[in-house]
């Protein structure tokens, strides 16, 4: 179909009047206004026009009734953006509650089933080459060149269910969540995450129950995942590598934790962007059902995938550390400890630095 109008709101209304659909969507809405006039989204949506552009070129879901693919996407972000009740976003679109309602999940689901497109583990040797460089370069050292992620937990809010149950959900820092791993590359790009513990559970525990530990499929031999003091070090079934515990003894061990720091504080940042532009999903408790809970993180990582790949960029904000206790988690006895192999990297950093002052070279 060919449109004469060069206005794409017009354009949206001749399409909506051609197509088979039983809703008709006020193109009069303020928020629809800014996408159609491309204005900037960010402020509504959170996403750029670039990265709205590849989240509906990934979905390229095709409506044949209903409010359209496009309508229903923003309906959708705006909803994640705000976090709004579904009452309140029913107003802003002039459609009924139960719509949007069907809206969020049906296209939650929708994102959640891309996941695997957008975050995915480096196939590729040069992929592999590349986010071993990229930490290379952020350890500030030669030492952490098999590093081939950053690997942590995230605890997300939730409006925990009522009964018995709900205890269970209520982490240490006594709010209830759920947990969320991931491992990022050294840009802070997602390339595995898995989600839906509840928060009362150790994340080592999280971490032997996981696809990335039971499957031991990344990263490659000879290569690690960086970890904090919470994790257990590990050569076996999967590499990981955590800072000496304190109070570290020795100089070597010392800057071998500085190192390893300035490289694995990569993951936080990760964490910290997503919250930054979700932050009416991350700073607050989730108002839905807690099974849901895990569908709409895991399509915030995957959005978190889409902008950075865009240059969709949202500098993290400050926030406060959490300062967990060294532990070395549950007894894992089918695992092998990395301890050695901590103690080689260590001694490497130490070998290179040897009569050099401890401080930073501009």
């Amino acid at each position: 179909m060919k449109l004469l109008s060069s206005n794409p709101v017009l354009n949206l209304h001749l399409s909506f009047q051609t197509r088979p659909m039983y809703c008709r969507i006020n193109l009069n809405v303020p928020v629809l206004q800014i996408f159609f006039n491309n204005e900037d989204t960010r402020p509504d949506f959170r996403l750029s026009r670039e990265s709205l552009a590849v989240l509906l070129d990934l979905l390229c879901q095709e409506r044949r009734h209903g409010w359209g693919a496009t309508i229903e996407t923003l309906v959708f972000l705006f909803w994640l953006a705000s976090g709004a009740s579904y009452r309140v976003v029913a107003r802003v679109f002039g459609m009924p509650r139960s719509t949007v309602h069907r809206i969020v999940h049906r296209v939650t689901e929708e994102v959640v089933a891309i996941r695997h497109r957008v975050i995915c583990l480096p196939k590729a040797a040069e992929d592999l080459a590349a986010v071993t460089q990229g930490f290379e370069g952020l350890a500030g050292h030669r030492a952490f060149l098999k590093a081939a992620g950053a690997i942590d937990g995230c605890h997300v809010r939730i409006k925990p269910p009522s009964g018995p149950d709900g205890q269970c959900y209520r982490n240490r820092k006594l709010f209830s969540s759920i947990i969320l791993q991931a491992v990022c590359d050294h840009q802070g790009r997602f390339i595995d995450t898995y989600v839906g513990w509840p928060g009362s559970v150790h994340e080592s525990r999280v971490l032997r129950n996981s696809p990335l530990y039971r499957q031991a499929i990344y990263p490659p031999p000879g290569h690690f995942i960086l970890a904090d003091g919470g994790y257990p070090c590990l050569q076996h079934p999967l590499p990981l590598i955590t800072p000496f515990k304190r109070p570290v003894q020795g100089v070597g061990a010392l800057r071998f934790n500085s190192h390893h720091s300035r490289a694995r504080s990569i993951i936080e940042r990760a964490f910290g962007m997503m919250k930054t532009r979700f932050r009416a999903i991350f700073l607050q408790a989730l108002e839905v059902h807690h099974t849901f809970v895990p569908q709409v993180i895991t399509a915030c990582a995957v959005l978190h995938n889409i902008c950075l790949g865009a240059g969709d960029i949202m500098a993290p904000e400050d926030e406060e550390q959490d300062d967990m206790p060294e532990d070395e988690g549950e007894n894992m006895l089918e695992a092998v400890s990395g301890a050695h192999w901590r103690d080689q990297l260590s001694a490497e950093v130490s070998a290179l630095e040897e009569g050099l002052p401890d401080h930073d070279y501009i």
